[in-house]
């Protein structure tokens, strides 16, 4: 019996759950704004937003609880530091989610889900891809 359990699952599997909260905080972090479905962006709200508090308080003990959780040092040194003093001032609600519609393959809902007060710059350099000496021959 469920008795006592808030948390959803989303039909997957506890490991595979870790590992999918893990890498969409790290993402959300990075490029502060990601496309997902509902589901994932309102279980992806609870996480990040107490992986910003973590970020405010700013100790040693917090650094390395944000360190077990976030795949990236760079995204952790990002939190610690721009992240923290961008929201010292608010008590809370960092994330903002978007409702698109619905994906056309399943009909699953998606979502935008941003921070609050996100920086215009931090969106991901478009990549480049280099062209080979046969290709640059053509």
């Amino acid at each position: 019996m469920r008795h006592l359990k808030a948390k959803k699952n989303l039909n997957r599997t506890s490991a595979h759950m870790k590992s999918m909260s893990r890498n969409m905080a790290t993402s959300l972090l990075e490029y502060e704004k990601i496309s997902t479905t509902l589901p994932k962006a309102k279980h992806l709200r609870r996480v990040v937003e107490r992986m910003i508090t973590l970020g405010k308080k700013g100790s040693l003990a917090d650094r390395r609880r944000a360190l077990g959780y976030i795949r990236l040092k760079s995204v952790v040194h990002k939190l610690f530091s721009e992240l923290a003093d961008r929201y010292k001032d608010r008590p809370g609600g960092y994330t903002r989610i978007y409702k698109l519609g619905v994906r056309t393959g399943d009909n699953a809902p998606m979502a935008v889900i941003e921070l609050v007060e996100r920086n215009p710059n931090a969106l991901p350099k478009k990549r480049v891809r280099r062209l080979s000496a046969e290709e640059a021959g053509r």
